[in-house]
C-alpha cells in the first residue's frame, strides 16, 4: 500500500533528530517519534515499509502513520510533541497548599473538636483565598500531601 504522508527531512532536520537520541534528555515518546521520523525519511536511500518501522521500533502501524501524518501537516515540533490538553487549573496553589496546611494543623474552630472537610474549604473561601472550593478538592489536596485529620 503506497504511503500516504512523505516525510523529507534535511540534512539539518536529521542532525537535529540525531542529537534528541543521543542526548537522552527527552521523554521515550519524543525519542521514539524522532526514530519513527529518522526511518521514515525519504531523501534515504534506504526505504523501509510502516510495518518495517513499526516491528523495529516497537510500536503500532497506526503510530507510524499518525507521526508521518503530522509531521506533514505541521513540521517536525507536531510530530515530536503533544499539543496541551485542556483542562481545569487547578485551584489550589502552592500558597493556598500552605494555607490550607497551616489551617489543618491549627486549632479547630470554637465548639469543635477537629476540623472537617468542609470547614477548611469554608475557611479558604472565607479568608477569600479561591472563589469557591468543595470538601473534595480540599480531600484530594491533602492526600496529596499526606496529610491526615484523623488523629
Amino acid at each position: 500500500m503506497p504511503t500516504k504522508y512523505h516525510v523529507n527531512l534535511s540534512k539539518e532536520n536529521r542532525q537535529e533528530l540525531e542529537a534528541l537520541i543521543h542526548s537522552g534528555e527527552s521523554s521515550a515518546r519524543t525519542q521514539t517519534r524522532a526514530r519513527i521520523l529518522l526511518l521514515t525519511d525519504e531523501s534515504q536511500k534506504k526505504k523501509r515499509g510502516t510495518k518495517e518501522i513499526a516491528s523495529a521500533l516497537l510500536c503500532s502501524m497506526p503510530t507510524v502513520t499518525n507521526i508521518r501524518k503530522k509531521f506533514s501537516e505541521g513540521g517536525i515540533e507536531n510530530a515530536l510533541y503533544d499539543k496541551p490538553r485542556p483542562g481545569a487549573v487547578p485551584k489550589i496553589t502552592g500558597e493556598i497548599e500552605a494555607q490550607l496546611t497551616m489551617l489543618a494543623c491549627s486549632a479547630p474552630p470554637e465548639g469543635r473538636a477537629h476540623w472537617t472537610l468542609q470547614l477548611l474549604a469554608d475557611k479558604l473561601v472565607e479568608l477569600k483565598l479561591v472563589d469557591s472550593l468543595s470538601d473534595v478538592a480540599v480531600m484530594h489536596r491533602l492526600k496529596k500531601m499526606n496529610l491526615s485529620l484523623g488523629s
